[in-house]
Formats: C-alpha cells, sequence, structure tokens
C-alpha cells in the first residue's frame, strides 16, 4: 500500500479497536463493573467496634488508594481497637462530585481539580472555607499534565506543536465529565500563552489556535482519564495526554510507554475534602478527619508516589526532589488566573473550548 492508504487504514483498525473496547465495557457484568469503578454506596451504620467509611474517589486514584486503604485500617485499629470497613466508588471527577451532590452519601470525597470540590459547596455539604482546613490548602496529591507514546516514542514527538502532525492520533478524555480532561485542556492552552510570549505574537490567539490544532487530532474523547488510558492500552492513538501518574504507574508495572515531558505544562493539584453533612450524619466523623489526615502522612504519601504522584508533604518531596523531572516551563493554575477565570474563559457556554468543539475561528 501507499504510505497514506497505510495511514488510513491503520486509523481505520485503530477507531474499530476503540469501539470494540467501548462495546465490551458497557457489556460487562454489574459486578465486575462493581469492583473496578462504580459501586453502588450504601451507607453502613457504625458499631463500637467497627465503622464504615464510604469513599467517593476519581477513576485515577483507585489503584493509588488499593495499598493506602488497609494501611490506615492498620494504624486505626492499633490507635483505637475499632475495625474500618471501606466503601469504594470511582468514576470520573465530574461524574462522581455530581453523585455526591444529588445524594450518594460519600464521607470523603478525593477528586481531580479544585472546581468539582465546588459542586459539594454549591451542594451545601461543605463550607465554602474548605481551602482553609489545613495547611496543604485541601490538596493531597500532585501531578503534572505529559504526553504518552509508543515504546520508544517512534513518531519523535517532544512537545505540544508535535500533536499538531497529519500523522499523529491523539487522545484525551472528555473535559465535560473529566476533571482530568481539563487539567489536560489547561495544559495545553496554557502551554500556547507561555509559547506565544516567548515568540512575541498575541497570547490568546496563539494558545486557542494550538489547542485547535491539537483537538483536530484527537480520534476519542473517552469519559475519564482512566477510560482513556485503557483505550490507549488497547492500542488506539499515537499519544496521550495524561497526567504523569497514570502513565509512570505503567511504567513501573513494565509497560513500555515513553512518558514524554513538554517545556511548558501544568501542575496538577488533587484536592480531598470531609463531606460535613455525610459525616454528620452517619458518625464518622473523627475517623473521616483521621483518615485525610493519614492521606497526607509519610506513609500514604509514600504509597501515593509509588503510584506515580508527586507528593504534598514537603519531607517526602525534599527526599525525592531528584526522581521527578522538573518542566523548565511548569506554571500552576493561578497563572491562568484561578479556576474561576478558567472555568469563565474556557469553559463556559461560549468559551474557548466550546468553540473548539464547534471549530469556530481556526484561524
Amino acid at each position: 500500500m501507499e504510505p497514506q492508504a497505510v495511514r488510513i487504514y491503520t486509523r481505520f483498525m485503530q477507531v474499530c479497536m476503540l469501539f470494540i473496547l467501548l462495546f465490551v465495557t458497557a457489556c460487562s457484568s454489574p459486578s465486575a463493573n462493581s469492583s473496578s469503578e462504580s459501586v453502588d454506596v450504601q451507607p453502613v451504620t457504625s458499631g463500637n467496634n467497627s465503622v464504615t467509611l464510604v469513599i467517593g474517589a476519581y477513576s485515577v486514584a483507585r489503584d493509588a488508594l488499593q495499598p493506602i486503604l488497609p494501611a490506615f485500617q492498620a494504624e486505626w485499629k492499633e490507635k483505637t481497637g475499632q475495625t474500618v470497613e471501606f466503601q469504594q466508588s470511582y468514576e470520573a471527577s465530574g461524574t462522581q462530585a455530581r453523585s455526591i451532590a444529588s445524594g450518594m452519601e460519600a464521607d470523603v470525597a478525593l477528586l481531580a481539580m479544585e472546581g468539582d470540590i465546588d459542586k459539594l459547596v454549591d451542594a451545601e455539604l461543605i463550607p465554602h472555607d474548605w481551602k482553609q482546613r489545613d495547611p496543604y490548602q485541601g490538596m493531597v496529591t500532585r501531578s503534572i499534565v505529559v504526553i504518552g507514546t509508543r515504546a520508544n516514542n517512534p513518531l519523535s514527538i517532544k512537545d505540544w506543536m508535535d500533536l499538531t502532525r497529519s500523522d499523529v492520533d491523539v487522545l484525551y478524555p472528555n473535559p465535560k465529565t473529566s476533571g482530568g480532561a481539563q487539567w489536560d485542556i489547561n495544559a495545553i492552552y496554557g502551554a500556547g500563552l507561555k509559547m506565544a510570549a516567548e515568540q512575541g505574537v498575541d497570547g490568546p490567539t496563539f494558545a486557542k489556535q494550538l489547542l485547535h490544532q491539537v483537538h483536530d487530532r484527537v480520534i476519542s474523547m473517552d469519559k475519564s482519564g482512566r477510560a482513556s488510558m485503557a483505550a490507549f492500552e488497547y492500542g488506539v492513538g499515537d499519544a496521550i495526554v495524561t497526567y504523569e501518574n497514570e502513565l509512570k504507574a505503567r511504567v513501573n508495572q513494565g509497560v513500555d510507554y515513553e512518558i514524554v515531558v513538554p517545556k511548558h505544562t501544568i501542575q496538577i493539584e488533587n484536592p480531598v475534602v470531609v463531606v460535613d453533612r455525610y459525616v454528620d450524619k452517619h458518625g464518622t466523623r473523627e475517623v473521616a478527619e483521621a483518615f485525610v489526615e493519614f492521606l497526607r502522612s509519610e506513609k500514604a504519601q509514600q504509597l501515593w508516589v509509588e503510584a506515580g504522584f508527586r507528593p504534598v508533604n514537603e519531607q517526602i518531596a525534599a527526599q525525592l526532589s531528584n526522581t521527578f523531572i522538573q518542566p523548565e516551563g511548569l506554571f500552576t493554575i493561578n497563572d491562568l488566573g484561578g479556576w474561576d477565570q478558567v472555568r469563565s474563559n474556557l469553559y463556559s457556554r461560549r468559551g474557548i473550548w466550546y468553540e473548539v468543539l464547534a471549530g469556530i475561528d481556526k484561524s
């Protein structure tokens, strides 16, 4: 076949594989789904010798929490003599936040971004000053947005501009449902602003064009970061925009991916909160607050790191300062004006992201 024909055929087969993957996922048995992603959470009455905590988390955190939960159980048992049981629910962050806000009675919510916690504030489940409760400003882990490629980076992808090439098929999740996807979009748009400043051109125009061009190469937008990663693992696409920790976890498991750290990218911060209304209803405030505190302990933070996350605990961060690449142009959500401005600028009904989806003003 001619090279272009090969390219078309390959992309056709990738899309076919994606449809098969989605079909298989949709047809999975309820028991399989409850063990891997979401569960039907029914609050359990706690007794003197046992207590049940309901955890509502974003899907990417699932694997990292599996060794952390028994570590806390052992510590709490030794300290109090009480057995902790966990009920766990994992969904795309935006979906999980809406579920908790609508009545899924999670004692602790661990979500992908501050904006999803705000949904709990709006539902009057937690107070507006939730970030002032602790010295971590409500955060429990950090990461950065990176690009994942196939083994040995066969297409020589080095930065965001490479994702605009006609020979590269890209994956990232849907920012309507996935907090991770919003971090991805923020990273690309913010990188465009930084690149424009270096080149002396109009920032918003250049950044929007970059986002348009990358999105034109996206062949699938899945519900969550975990679902997007599953599609990539299945063989769909040449590059994936995702959390660094998602790729690090797989590389640590022996999967041969290349992690490309762009020159300009965003620092991700993931929040955790005790859901006041529900812990007071269940009588679980003491253990819920202890669990959140434990998540930032040296023991738990080391387990987060083993799962690929960057720590918020400064002692662990100092010990591991040479473990993680520090991008030259790393920026934060505050460099983009904070979440309120980002939501207005990018994700409002007439925001830049929806113009990108509609193909408006590509030039």
